[in-house]
């Protein structure tokens, strides 16, 4: 039996834990760009989201991005990251 801890991340709209890898992270780099992270690599400040359709309709109607990184974030972004988890509607 392994002894590895799991990561876990809070999701930001519904404030659950869950496996990091089962979360979609969002990213605002040095120079201010925001987006979606699908590598979990890049650098930043992170925030997590379960990769669940009311969480992300809720990411956007209660811009839960702005209070995360503490800046003034676009509609465009939203409609972006909602684009990118449900393809074009």
């Amino acid at each position: 039996m392994s002894n590895k801890k799991i990561p876990l991340r809070m999701c930001i709209a519904c404030r659950e834990l869950k496996e990091k890898r089962d979360m979609l992270r969002v990213v605002k780099n040095g120079e201010g760009k925001i987006f979606i992270d699908f590598s979990s690599k890049a650098s930043g400040r992170g925030a997590y989201i379960c990769n669940n359709p009311d969480c992300i309709k809720k990411l956007a109607k209660q811009k839960l991005l702005n209070k995360v990184f503490s800046c003034a974030v676009g509609a465009e972004v939203y409609a972006q990251i909602e684009e990118e988890c449900f393809g074009a509607k």
